[in-house]
């Protein structure tokens, strides 16, 4: 008996991580203190980042109202979800879905308190970004043109607020917005190419959809052709340091999308796409700490001392 109870828990709390995609989540907090730490206040020390109360706070925030979007879009797309990833549904149901509700109004809630906190500015940017996703999740996402930007902006937001905070308004930083905003678009592309069959099950009229396979793989080699742009001219920054060889493997990786993209038909081979742009998000994020190594070695050094 307390065995299968400890295994209920268990699923229950795999459930949960589920639901508000605990790797996405995960992932998130490491970007924003990386990019906090190596592009927004490179001239502090990792102290003070890593103890200013008010960063902490609007990553807390952040990671409550993103979560809470990724349930609430979880509730929308229940349906979609049973055809599309069958066994991801199966494991979210281990929570009940007034459980997922009462949890998705106080991880709002909480995150509208930790931005007010900050400041009345911080709490209206995430009193925003709450009714965005819901917005987002309960009409933008069934059309073609808006469910792919609504998506592909909602995915940056986030950053904007520590983005914010810092002050930071620096041309690299801008460039750097514009290079994930295409590979994030064409990523978003693909996931839609892949979850086609559920989309028209439950009548959603997203991208493939509305305009067919071939359009829609046109438009993402012209995105995939676009990063061209501010991969070359960050490739000119001398400040990248070490990080222009993870720009040097994203246009390798983006070149190879373009060509096995064009020649894909099958649902896996979407998935692998999908997957493949995934991590190449995550090398990015993971490749913040070599723009500057001596800037890293600096910053440790002032936490030993």
């Amino acid at each position: 008996m307390p065995s299968f109870k400890l295994k209920r828990i268990l699923f229950k709390f795999l459930s949960l991580i589920s639901v508000i995609r605990g790797y996405n989540i995960l992932v998130l907090i490491v970007a924003q203190y990386l990019a906090a730490i190596f592009i927004f206040s490179p001239k502090k020390s990792l102290r003070n980042i890593l103890f200013d109360v008010d960063l902490f706070y609007i990553v807390f925030a952040t990671v409550c109202v993103v979560a809470a979007g990724y349930i609430i879009n979880n509730f929308y797309d229940v349906r979609v979800d049973r055809i599309n990833r069958p066994l991801k549904s199966n494991l979210d149901n281990y929570v009940k879905q007034s459980t997922r509700l009462n949890l998705y109004f106080a991880l709002n809630f909480l995150g509208f308190i930790l931005g007010w906190l900050v400041s009345w500015r911080a709490a209206l940017f995430f009193a925003v970004y709450i009714f965005a996703i819901w917005f987002y999740s309960h009409k933008l996402k069934k059309y073609p043109l808006t469910g792919l930007i609504s998506a592909t902006v909602l995915t940056i937001l986030p950053f904007f607020a520590v983005f914010i905070y810092f002050k930071n308004f620096s041309k690299i930083i801008f460039v750097h917005a514009i290079f994930l905003f295409l590979v994030i678009m064409v990523r978003e592309l693909i996931k839609d190419l892949q979850n086609m069959k559920g989309a028209i099950v439950n009548n959603y009229d997203t991208f493939p959809v509305k305009y067919g396979e071939s359009k829609t793989k046109y438009l993402s080699i012209s995105l995939l052709l676009l990063t061209l742009f501010p991969v070359g001219f960050l490739l000119q920054y001398p400040a990248l340091s070490y990080m222009q060889y993870y720009f040097y493997l994203a246009l390798v990786t983006l070149i190879f999308i373009g060509f096995y993209l064009w020649k894909s038909t099958e649902r896996n081979q979407y998935r692998m796409l999908h997957n493949v742009l995934k991590l190449l998000l995550l090398v990015g994020v993971l490749s913040l700490v070599f723009i500057d190594t001596s800037l890293l070695v600096e910053k440790v050094i002032d936490r030993l001392n």
